[in-house]
């Protein structure tokens, strides 16, 4: 879905972060390392709403906040793009597809079949990843320095695969970009921000931690989400473990439709933490379905209100330009510790696999063929593979 605005006829603002996310979340697929290769295609690349220093800065941010860090950058490019509303309407339209899918699945919908499909995304995946990271890497690590403070951070995370290890990445950049490095004078400001009253960020802290308080003192399906948001570092699959003692602990979701749904989950483009919609509403219907999903997002959404406004403001300080510096260098560290795991010894199983990966990467690093149409190829390419070993 590549509408965009022109001259002729011109796109409201909202409406066109609504689209593009639309877009987005019916073909985003890999989980949120490559959903950030995907939006920085799509946003950085393409559509140019922010360089790739601004989008690393936002990446920055998300990394260091609870939550899912790739929906949390869709609000932030949203809200970027067109204030609150279209923060909404980024995450709205990135979740959407998702969530209608794993709702529809618990009401008795069978995962997508066959593994001939996923495999063939998977090695999409790959291609993606492996672009975003040389072109990020080309961009935020010039230097040899910066080349191996990425290097370091990627086999930190090989070592420690786990949010302390992110956590700890992220920071040993941080210090070592303070350590060896001089900021530019800062330039005016960039996109990067939302301009919130003081009032408005005080009250989204406070809310954040009234909730806390309320989700402990009343257990509950929404409360237990809640909590299970305001926990998880990094999204993705790191929620998962959370999410099955939150409705399999008290007996609202047996274990394998619990089980049945993660698979259903993986077959599907756009966040992961859409699986919340698919277990409330095995709990209790679509209603509770939609309020599940809420709860799980609240918790990021009020700590970006709190934070964003005074992001642009805080990097501008020059010991955080000259962290940042180091942070930017490793979140493409980070891109390659889970290139190498998750993502290539998940994906490249046989020589076939290789060839196709590279097909993808020649696909979308030197043609004009949509990202939506590789995925779908590469669907299909696989598909057609493992029938045809199936039947052989």
């Amino acid at each position: 879905m590549n509408i965009r605005a022109s001259e002729s006829f011109p796109i409201p603002k909202p409406l066109e972060v609504l689209l593009a996310f639309l877009g987005l979340g019916l073909t985003s697929f890999g989980g949120p390392v490559a959903h950030l290769a995907y939006f920085r295609k799509e946003l950085v690349e393409r559509r140019g709403w922010l360089t790739d220093e601004e989008y690393a800065d936002t990446v920055a941010l998300c990394q260091l906040l609870p939550g899912p860090s790739s929906s949390q950058v869709a609000v932030c490019l949203g809200a970027y793009r067109a204030g609150l509303s279209g923060g909404l309407l980024a995450w709205l339209g990135f979740t959407l597809p998702s969530a209608l899918f794993m709702i529809a699945a618990a009401y008795g919908l069978r995962a997508l079949p066959g593994g001939g499909w996923l495999h063939g995304l998977k090695l999409v995946t790959t291609a993606v990843v492996a672009q975003a990271i040389w072109t990020m890497g080309r961009q935020l690590c010039p230097d040899l320095g910066r080349k191996l403070l990425a290097l370091l951070v990627s086999l930190l995370l090989l070592a420690f695969p786990n949010v302390y290890g992110q956590l700890a990445a992220l920071g040993l950049g941080g210090l070592l970009g303070v350590a060896f490095y001089v900021p530019k004078p800062a330039g005016a400001q960039g996109q990067t921000g939302l301009r919130l009253p003081a009032w408005l960020s005080a009250a989204a802290l406070l809310l954040f931690l009234g909730m806390l308080a309320w989700a402990r003192l009343r257990p509950g399906p929404e409360s237990t989400f809640y909590l299970a948001g305001a926990m998880v570092f990094g999204g993705g699959h790191v929620i998962l473990p959370l999410l099955q003692n939150a409705a399999c602990g008290p007996g609202w979701v047996s274990t394998d439709a619990f089980l049945a749904g993660y698979g259903a989950a993986q077959a599907v483009p756009g966040p992961l933490f859409s699986f919340g919609a698919y277990l409330g509403t095995v709990i209790g219907g679509w209603t509770q379905g939609c309020t599940c999903l809420v709860a799980l997002y609240l918790p990021s959404f009020l700590l970006l209100l709190g934070f964003l406004p005074r992001w642009s403001e805080w990097r501008r300080g020059r010991s955080l330009r000259a962290a940042l510096i180091g942070v930017n260098a490793a979140v493409v560290g980070l891109l390659l510790g889970a290139f190498a795991n998750p993502v290539l010894t998940h994906s490249i199983q046989s020589p076939t696999d290789m060839i196709g990966a590279l097909l993808a990467l020649f696909l979308l690093a030197r043609t004009r063929v949509p990202v939506w149409l590789v995925v779908l190829l590469g669907g299909l390419a696989g598909y057609g593979i493992i029938s045809t070993g199936q039947g052989d």
